[in-house]
Order: C-alpha cells, then sequence, then structure tokens
C-alpha cells in the first residue's frame, strides 16, 4: 500500500512540481493581501450601492413625509380650537369644515371622543353624528391613547381608502378624545418620487404597528405581493434604515430598504430589483475578487513554469536522453554540447561530452588490448589441443606395435585421457568466452568419441544421453570431463546383456537439479552375476577428480543396473545456453516504469 502511495506521489518530486510549490509559497502573500483588498473595495462598493439605496428610497417617500408631519401639526393645532367650542357641536363642526376647504389636502377633519359618536367633524350635516366606536381605529385608539397614523381602506364620509393622522385631545390632563385628519392614499401615493433608472422599483409605507398604510399598486394591486417573504413590517423597525436581500411573496428575488418617514410612527419599504439596485454587480464583483488573484497566480504559475521549461527542464531532458543512450551502448561518437542552453547547464554537458570522449577512447583501447589477448589466448588453446592429439596420435602408433594385450589397453586408456583433454582444449578455442565452457557440448563429444570407438570394436551398444545446457569454468570443465571419460569407460567396458535380454545398454545424465549444482549419472546394464567394485587406477582417477570438483560420488547395483552419481556445487552459477553473464542496469531502471 505505501509502495503504490509512493509510486503515485512520484511526481512529486520533479522540478517543475517543487517550483510550483515553491512560487505558490512565494506570492501567497501578495494573492492574500490582493484578495483581502479587493473583498473590502467590494465590500465598500456595496455599503455605498446600500446608502444610496437608501437615499433613493427617502427622497421617493419625501412627500409623504411631508404631508403626514403636515397633518401631525395641523391635528395638533386643531385641539385648543376644538376644546373652546367643544359644547356648540355646531360651530365645532363649521370651523373644521372651514379648516379643510382652505387647507385643500385632507379629505376629512374631525374630533372623536371616547365614546366613538362624532359630532364635531367636517362632513356634511346630513352624515352627523356618526357613531365610529366599533372601528378598528377607535379600538386601536382605546389601546393605545397616542399619537398615531393608521389607515383605512374605507372612509367612513369619502367612502375611500383613506390615511388618518391621529392626535389625543386633553382637557386638564383628562383624556376626552382625539383629533383625526385623513388624507386619500392616491394622494400620498402621487408624491412617491421616483428617479431616472429606478424602472421597476416599488415603495410602500406602513406604521409601527406594521399596518401597510400606502403602496405603489395599481389595478387594485395586492400591496402584500411587495413584502419580503416570511419577514413581518414590525420585525423591520428595530433595525432602523437597513438593506437586505430576500425573496419577495411574488418570488422575486429583490432588495429591500427601510428608512423611517415619521420617527416612531411611519415607515418606508423600499423594493429593488437587483439589477437596478446594483447589488447584483458587486455580488459579481466579490466573485471577481477571488477570481483575479486565482487568475494570476496560476498565470504567474505558467509563466514561470514555462521558463523554467525554456531554460532548464528542456536541456536537461536532452542531457539526460544522451546519459541513457551513452550507457545502453549508443557509443558511436560523443554526446553533441549544447550550445543554447545557460551556462551552468552547457558546463555539465560540456563535461559529459569530454568524460564520453574520453570513455569511447579508453574503451577502444581496451577492446582492442582484450581483443589481442584473446586470440593469443585462444592460439594457446588450439596449440595445446593439436599437441594433445599429437600425443594421442603417437601412442596409437604405438599401440599398434604392441601385441600385448593387457598393453594395448593400457594405451588405449591413456590415449583416450588425452583425447578427452584435447577435446576440451578444442572447446575452448572455439568458446565465444574463454571464461565459461559449456559442459553439455563437452561431455557429448566424449561420449561420441567412446561410443564411436566401441562399435568400431564390432561390440553391440545402446547408448541413451540426457544431458542439459550447463556452464561452468574450466577449472572445474577439466576434472569433469577426465572423470566423465573414465566412468563411461568403465560402463562401456562392463556393460552386459540384461538378465531379461537384449542387447547391453548405457545411460549419460548431465543436469542441473538445483541452482548451483550440477549432477552427473552414468548407468551401465548389468548381467546376472555382479562384478565386485574395481580398485584399479579409473576408479582411483574418479575418486581424485570428484575431490577436486568438491563432489559427492555414489556408486552401486540396483534393478540390474549399475549406477554412478556426482553431485558437485558448480563454482559459478549457471548462464544458461547461449547466455550472456554481461548485463548494463542502468540507474534509473531502479524506477517503476522507467523506459529508455
Amino acid at each position: 500500500m505505501l509502495r503504490r502511495i509512493t509510486d503515485r506521489l512520484e511526481f512529486t518530486r520533479r522540478l517543475g512540481f517543487r517550483l510550483g510549490g515553491l512560487l505558490s509559497v512565494a506570492i501567497l502573500p501578495i494573492g492574500l493581501i490582493s484578495l483581502v483588498q479587493n473583498l473590502h473595495l467590494s465590500r465598500e462598493a456595496e455599503r455605498s450601492a446600500e446608502i444610496a439605496l437608501l437615499g433613493r428610497t427617502a427622497s421617493a417617500a419625501a412627500g409623504e413625509r411631508a404631508l403626514l408631519q403636515s397633518a401631525l401639526g395641523s391635528a395638533d393645532a386643531l385641539g385648543p380650537a376644538v376644546l373652546e367650542s367643544l359644547d356648540r357641536p355646531q360651530i365645532c363642526s363649521q370651523l373644521l369644515r372651514n379648516f379643510v376647504q382652505r387647507s385643500g389636502t385632507y379629505r376629512h377633519a374631525a374630533y372623536i371622543p371616547l365614546d366613538g359618536i362624532v359630532e364635531c367633524t367636517s362632513a356634511d350635516a346630513a352624515d352627523v353624528p356618526l357613531d365610529l366606536s366599533d372601528t378598528d381605529l377607535m379600538r386601536e385608539f382605546r389601546d393605545s391613547p397616542t399619537t398615531a397614523v393608521t389607515a383605512m381602506s374605507h372612509g367612513p364620509v369619502s367612502r375611500q381608502p383613506v390615511v388618518v393622522v391621529v392626535q389625543p385631545l386633553y382637557r386638564d390632563r383628562d383624556l376626552i378624545g382625539m383629533t383625526a385628519l385623513s388624507l386619500t392614499q392616491e394622494l400620498l401615493r402621487s408624491t412617491h418620487a421616483m428617479d431616472f433608472g429606478t424602472e421597476g422599483a416599488r415603495i410602500l409605507t406602513f406604521n409601527n404597528l406594521g399596518h401597510v398604510l400606502n403602496a405603489d399598486v395599481s389595478d387594485g394591486g395586492d400591496p402584500q405581493a411587495l413584502l419580503p417573504r416570511d419577514l413581518s413590517l414590525v420585525s423591520l423597525l428595530g433595525s432602523g434604515e437597513s438593506t437586505f436581500r430576500a425573496t419577495a411573496n411574488n418570488g422575486e428575488t429583490r432588495v429591500f430598504t427601510v428608512v423611517p418617514v415619521v420617527p416612531g410612527l411611519v415607515y418606508a419599504l423600499g423594493s429593488w430589483s437587483p439589477k437596478t439596485a446594483g447589488i447584483g454587480v458587486f455580488q459579481m464583483s466579490r466573485f471577481g475578487a477571488v477570481l483575479l488573484p486565482m487568475a494570476l497566480w496560476v498565470v504567474s504559475l505558467a509563466v514561470a513554469y514555462f521558463a523554467v521549461f525554456r531554460l532548464v527542464l528542456r536541456h536537461i531532458t536532452v542531457l539526460r536522453g544522451q546519459m541513457r543512450r551513452f550507457a545502453i551502448g549508443n557509443r558511436d561518437a560523443a554526446p553533441p554540447v549544447l550550445e543554447d542552453a545557460p551556462t551552468e547547464i552547457a558546463d555539465v554537458s560540456q563535461t559529459f561530452h569530454n568524460m564520453a570522449r574520453i570513455l569511447i577512447r579508453d574503451e577502444e583501447a581496451m577492446e582492442q588490448a582484450v581483443a589481442e589477448k584473446t586470440v593469443l589466448l585462444k592460439e594457446v588453446h588450439h596449440r595445446v589441443k593439436n599437441n594433445l592429439q599429437l600425443i594421442a596420435s603417437i601412442i596409437n602408433m604405438q599401440s599398434r606395435l604392441i601385441d600385448d594385450p593387457d598393453a594395448k589397453r593400457v594405451l588405449r586408456s591413456v590415449q583416450d585421457r588425452v583425447a578427452a583433454l584435447a577435446t576440451i582444449y578444442r572447446n575452448l578455442y572455439q568458446a565465444e568466452q574463454l571464461d565459461a565452457v559449456e559442459a553439455d557440448r563437452l561431455i557429448t563429444d566424449i561420449v561420441t568419441q567412446l561410443v564411436t570407438a566401441s562399435q568400431a570394436a564390432g561390440r553391440e551398444l545402446r547408448v541413451e544421453t540426457d544431458i542439459q545446457p550447463l556452464t561452468m569454468l574450466p577449472d572445474q570443465a577439466v576434472p569433469l570431463t577426465l572423470l566423465t571419460t573414465e566412468a563411461l569407460t568403465n560402463a562401456v567396458k562392463y556393460a552386459q546383456a540384461p538378465a531379461d535380454g537384449g542387447v547391453s545398454w548405457v545411460r549419460i545424465g548431465l543436469t542441473s537439479p538445483t541452482p548451483g549444482h550440477g549432477l552427473l549419472e552414468i548407468v551401465n546394464s548389468a548381467g546376472p552375476v555382479q562384478d565386485k567394485k574395481s580398485a584399479g587406477l579409473g576408479s582411483q582417477l574418479i575418486e581424485a577428480f570428484s575431490m577436486q570438483l568438491e563432489g559427492e560420488i555414489t556408486t552401486g547395483f540396483e534393478n540390474g543396473a549399475y549406477r554412478l552419481s556426482l553431485y558437485f556445487k558448480l563454482a559459478q552459477a549457471s548462464f544458461g545456453h547461449g547466455g550472456n553473464p554481461r548485463q548494463v542496469v542502468l540507474t534509473s531502471a531502479a524506477r517503476a516504469g522507467s523506459r529508455h
């Protein structure tokens, strides 16, 4: 698991990745400062837009503010005049009637006692008295006998939607009723001034109890559609002037502003589309405040990486390729020097060029010297082989001049041993590598020589071989070949027809049962009479050669056959038939996935 994670994180060791990380750390403070400044500017711009919206809302409600403040002052000023004529309802009514006619602003004026039966009013005599005892206006006044501004959807005199301004009336600290002035909602709505560029904006006024007084709706629309969803108007009073973004009851996402029209009594709620208010632009500017530093960071990394790639990585890649090709044997000429590289890399390239040129020169000299020595050594092996063959021929000529069978047999055994040595040296000078001998070819040649000589004597013999490829040092090949010669000579000599009939046979096997070990087996058929173990010169030689090989030799009869086995340790591990023990391993080959 750890190895797999390490392999996946191998890219973190690259120069480009590390440079990008260092550059990221280096420009991080600048990016953070830029981000903070941009966010601060965005917030300041958004705050300026909010203040501008508050100012536009206050400006739009300025006309209504003037009317309501004038109405509150007039209602308060009517109080003393009403008290003087309170006992004369007709004179009181005429006073209020004259006031309404002269002002031209108010729809109706009245003095309303606590019982709600109105006798002092600007209405026509036919409408007097008015019974307002069961109206919301009276109930609210009884609950809270203070100055108030409220709305009535159906005026008791005008039968139109009106806004009523109420001032409590006292006589000697005793509350006796209230003076009330009514204004039409149409008049108040006409005072809402919208500047250029405020298309789609709406103004709504409400009192301190959360009741809507007036709204910019047409065709009898519902003013509730302009209100923010899930927020009551009373909850907006405590924050004073405020701006917030919410979803209106009609489903639109809008920007709302709240400003006091008559502090403590009447407030204006502005409803603006984000596009008209400009808040959406500042929301995008916040995104830009984050995006711009990130874009600058990415561009800086890209430029830095391109510069490093152009100045460093590109030349390092070329130089690495030259080193790899040189390492795997492409040494026809020294790699060229990187001319357009920076001075430091050009110096490295020049040094590698000089080193490669020296190595190529030295390798050529060494190869020439090795070739000369190889030729000389092969010539030595060739001459030794010729001399041994000459000795074997002389022994053969001498044996022809002797009539004693025992002497002939002795000379024949000596001739076989000399021929075996000649075979070894013939394989040595024919081999491509002088430090390794193919034991399988050597043993095959020995078997062929001895079997050919046996068949020439007119003896019927079946020979079976199981010789596997095995490479060994010449120091081991010599005693192994001589031991095989002695053992095979004895096997051919003592091989007899089996007890169940048939021709005599000999089996020769050379295998490597375990890595680094060899096994030589020579088995011959035995007759019904088992000979005793021979103690002649051949047996002594076999014992001596097995000691040189540091092997373990076993002999014995089993299942009508005589078996000789030699298990020995190879001085050098087997390279396989035709194998090449020399291998070139590159340093970068230690990395998974490396290719050359």
